[in-house]
């Protein structure tokens, strides 16, 4: 689709100085001249010597990757552990706690923060947070732009503090956006547990309520909400993609934007292709974590 939504050298083109074997070279470089079958076997085929093209400005792909997908993950991975202790957290005491004050107040939150979109809470923590909280202390405790300070350098613990204040921001707003469905499913998943046989018959053998709640109701309460976070790893790098566009991180976010609104099309390939590697791995780690909470289904 990328390829066919216009021309990547439309902009050399209308130069009226710009030659016309300046335009057939450029078209050489870039395989414009083939096929695009063609093309693709072309990019598919150099994947197996680890060669993922190159941009339009004739720089490799490959290092861009890397070096963008080290940015957005730091900010991902934190962000996605931290959501699943809160959600399981959240969703287990709501659970207990159906149809009281704290249940309803749980379920208020979660779904004001899945109804409201990811760069309005972005936006909000930016201009009624951080940069009210900065002024009121006179210098920088939340910042609102980058991952670092252009001019941070020496050890990373050196350079920790500036990290975490450039930290805090994207990571709180990727857990509001996540955590609020994630919630809500553990939260589901818990109360039909409660209520099956097995649980049941372990609280009539007068096994403490602790125990029941640990060993019957959590483990095979999580099988489901394992399903939906391999799943939904994936929209969370679509919400990183809004993230670091509001707090102007140079994560594969704001790469893969660049690289579809000028219609490159090798780092839209390798973009997609990275996200497709990582909801495969999450999905197979999903499957391993079955085995590890319900013997029943261990693969032998």
């Amino acid at each position: 689709m990328v390829a066919y939504s216009g021309d990547p050298l439309f902009p050399l083109k209308m130069n009226p100085l710009t030659p016309p074997a300046t335009i057939k070279i450029r078209e050489h470089d870039l395989f414009l001249d083939h096929s695009l079958p063609w093309r693709y076997w072309h990019w598919f085929s150099g994947l197996f010597h680890g060669n993922f093209g190159l941009d339009l400005s004739n720089n490799p792909v490959r290092p861009q990757l890397f070096l963008h997908m080290g940015v957005t993950l730091r900010m991902v991975v934190l962000a996605f552990v931290l959501a699943v202790i809160i959600a399981v957290s959240l969703g287990v005491l709501s659970a207990l706690k159906r149809g009281g004050l704290i249940d309803r107040g749980i379920t208020f939150t979660t779904f004001f923060f899945l109804a409201t979109p990811v760069f309005v809470t972005g936006l909000f923590l930016k201009f009624y947070l951080a940069i009210p909280l900065d002024k009121y202390f006179g210098r920088q405790i939340l910042a609102t732009n980058g991952a670092q300070s252009p001019l941070a350098s020496g050890s990373f613990l050196h350079r920790l503090p500036d990290l975490a204040a450039h930290f805090t921001l994207p990571t709180i707003t990727l857990i509001l956006a996540v955590f609020s469905s994630w919630t809500i499913y553990q939260r589901s998943s818990i109360l039909e547990t409660m209520n099956m046989d097995h649980v049941m018959l372990a609280r009539s053998k007068g096994i403490s309520p602790r125990r029941v709640l640990r060993r019957h109701i959590l483990r095979n309460a999580l099988i489901p909400i394992i399903t939906v976070l391999a799943l939904d790893f994936a929209g969370l790098l679509g919400g990183a993609v809004v993230t670091e566009t509001v707090y102007s991180w140079n994560g594969l976010g704001r790469w893969f934007l660049g690289g579809a609104s000028n219609i490159d099309l090798n780092v839209t390939l390798a973009y997609l292709l990275f996200t497709a590697v990582l909801v495969i791995m999450f999905n197979l780690l999903a499957d391993i974590a079955y085995g590890f909470l319900d013997p029943r289904i261990r693969y032998r």
